[in-house]
């Protein structure tokens, strides 16, 4: 049995990512990520005690490999433990194998794509004779449990590429052979074997099945494509859950249930505010109340740029394919891009708002005296996602972006780098985002630009997070090709993070698309462009507003911020005063004067998330008062119609999270 030497190269033979959203069944790169798990590092990620017995895998000179690995007497390692942040994609890359295995024994003749690890557990793509349904998982779960029971040892092969694409012919393993046909003829090849069940893979593994537990759950299935490509053969994907003990997955069971609970698009429905249909795949159709809450988001980031010195723009939605082929977008993006022809020309819809901006920089002469100059732009943007990534809000093919191009000199990124971080953050406190993270991500290996250029850049952005007092986190390599940027990942309630502001710089479209200035020696310069998005996309943010707040949107935003109800009809002419009243302040306001027990009325509104309710009967009618209901109020306090009308008023225009408590 091989066994890996010191000398051996195990990444060599690395299978590569498909394209969208797919990942291959090892590739670890993705495995570490933790932006849209269900649950909190803080709480599943607690030191544990190394107890003997414990370890599952190493580390050689920092990288992870298997426990057989041989290790030479000037090499470093370092045991991984169960504890340890490694073991989790270990044991639900091994999850994967085992969901494998278990289906390779219930459903013979199945084909196999890949099965990786990923941020919340594992999957596996799989083409079976018949398919397998849902009613399916409890026992291939079941045969699962066995499979770690029976403690079958895991081993490492090493298999030259005749012998691996036999075997594969011999199996019938189409997908398994189209992997090793893409690999370079000098890779490794390594496959994995635990009882009668062989898979390719680069690992690393454990050294069992039983080592992974049995903290684990299958989940759903699901189509996938296989690589991403709508016009290859539609996969089964079956999806799963692994932890390293009973008690993280009883904590990510509760924060799943709550995460279905505070689904947006339930709450989309519920709340009236969008819906989505298969004539606009991945576009929204925006209801009046979304809709509102859309406009709501414009003018209160319209106000905010303004009073920062942004001027704001907007460009056509479709343009000639010759500018996206001079900025480079047509070679990158082309695929993910929607093109029509009209009278022999070849036009696309804007997949980003970039080229656009500098169009309008480039009209006129520019003088280093007018920069910084702050262009942004609401500008809707097109790409095409594979149907089965679409998701709601989240993912989807046509999305409003929140882009702000800054062109400045080099000597100004720093101080606009600051800037646009305070501005960030601020822009997410009144959102009731408090816990945000910022990454920062320098120059990859393919990339543009001179070394001292991405110095000068790299330094200035990090120049520019440490002058407004901020820490971060190193993504070393993970830049654009064109520049150095910063991410701001928001922690929402229930422990998920989501990146979504942006800070990139770039040191390639201004130059491509020939946009000077004039310095102060007369010359012209290509200016520095910063990329800046703060909510990225507004149907995104928005969808993590409805999961974060449940529904419960802060006061000031609620596409409807109260709703005045009677108990009578006696107090209706007194309740459309109060409306009129409240309606001269700007406040969104509904009217319900029906002929309904108030009950009904409170349990309607209730689910419809609005957060005030202003009650009015008989009594409230005689003493010219209200009854309030707040969301997050236990109190039910009465007062003068005047001063609900004065706080409700300074809570939306002081943007309060909640109109009467704190």
């Amino acid at each position: 049995m091989p066994v890996l030497s010191c000398n051996a190269r195990p990444f060599d033979h690395a299978i590569p990512s498909s394209a969208g959203h797919q990942m291959s069944s090892c590739h670890l790169s993705a495995l570490f990520r933790q932006g849209s798990s269900m649950t909190s590092s803080a709480s599943l990620h607690r030191p544990a005690q190394k107890e003997p017995g414990e370890v599952l895998a190493c580390r050689i000179n920092g990288v992870l490999h298997d426990r057989s690995s041989s290790i030479a007497d000037d090499i470093r390692s370092q045991s991984v433990y169960r504890h340890d942040a490694d073991a989790l994609p270990l044991i639900r890359h091994d999850a994967a194998h085992i969901l494998a295995q278990a289906i390779s024994e219930l459903f013979p003749g199945t084909l196999f794509a890949t099965g990786p690890a990923t941020e919340s557990g594992f999957y596996y793509d799989v083409e079976p004779e018949e398919p397998i349904t849902a009613d399916d998982l409890p026992r291939i779960e079941a045969r699962m449990h066995e499979i770690v029971a029976r403690n079958e040892p895991i081993t490492r092969e090493i298999w030259d590429r005749e012998t691996a694409l036999s075997w594969c012919h011999e199996q019938g393993q189409d997908y398994k052979a189209e992997i090793i046909n893409a690999l370079p003829a000098d890779a490794v090849l390594t496959f994995y074997r635990q009882g009668d069940f062989v898979d390719l893979c680069r690992g690393p593994h454990l050294s069992s099945t039983a080592q992974i537990g049995h903290a684990f759950r299958l989940l759903e299935t699901a189509g996938a494509y296989w690589k991403g490509d709508q016009n290859r053969p539609m996969l089964q994907r079956i999806y799963g859950t692994a932890w390293r003990n009973e008690q993280e997955l009883e904590t990510w069971e509760k924060r799943r249930e709550e995460a279905i609970r505070r689904d947006h698009r339930r709450l989309g429905r519920e709340m009236d505010l969008f819906h989505f249909q298969e004539e606009a795949p991945g576009a929204v159709f925006w209801h009046p109340n979304g809709w509102t809450l859309f406009q709501t988001l414009l003018a209160y980031l319209r106000k905010r740029q303004r009073t920062e010195g942004y001027v704001e723009i907007n460009t056509p939605d479709i343009m000639d394919l010759s500018l996206w082929k001079a900025s480079g977008h047509w070679d990158k993006f082309g695929e993910n891009m929607f093109t029509t022809e009209t009278e022999g020309r070849t036009y696309a819809l804007k997949p980003m708002n970039c080229p656009g901006g500098v169009q309008v920089f480039r009209q006129g002469l520019k003088s280093y005296r007018d920069l910084p100059l702050r262009m942004a732009e609401f500008g809707k943007v097109h790409r095409f996602e594979p149907s089965g990534a679409l998701h709601g809000l989240m993912r989807v093919r046509a999305f409003t972006q929140d882009d702000a191009h800054i062109f400045c000199t080099p000597e100004q990124m720093e101080s606009e780098t600051q800037t646009i971080c305070d501005l960030v953050l601020s822009i997410y406190r009144d959102f009731g985002f408090e816990d945000v993270r910022i990454k920062f991500s320098d120059r990859p290996e393919k990339r543009v630009g001179s070394d001292e250029i991405w110095d000068r850049s790299e330094a200035a952005l990090r120049h520019g997070v440490e002058a407004a007092g901020l820490t971060y986190t190193h993504n070393p390599g993970e830049g654009a090709f064109y520049g150095p940027k910063l991410e701001f990942v928001l922690r929402d309630a229930i422990g998920r993070d989501w990146q979504c502001g942006t800070v990139q710089v770039d040191l390639n479209l201004p130059g491509r698309l020939d946009t000077h200035y004039v310095g102060a020696d007369s010359q012209k310069h290509t200016p520095v462009m910063l990329h800046r998005a703060l909510f990225g996309s507004l149907e995104r943010f928005i969808g993590i507003l409805l999961e974060h707040h449940a529904g419960h949107l802060p006061f000031w935003l609620a596409p409807v911020q109260v709703v005045v109800a009677t108990i009578t009809e006696e107090a209706n002419d007194y309740a459309k005063d109060l409306i009129r009243n409240l309606d001269a302040h700007d406040i969104r306001v509904l009217s319900d004067l029906r002929n309904e027990k108030i009950s009904y009325k409170i349990r309607e509104h209730s689910l419809a998330k609005i957060p005030v309710m202003l009650v009015i009967g008989k009594k409230e009618k005689e003493n010219r008062t209200v009854s309030i209901r707040e969301y997050g109020n236990p109190a039910r306090p009465t007062l003068k119609g005047e001063e609900v009308v004065k706080v409700l008023a300074t809570a939306s225009r002081d943007r309060l999270l909640r109109a009467f408590v704190g």
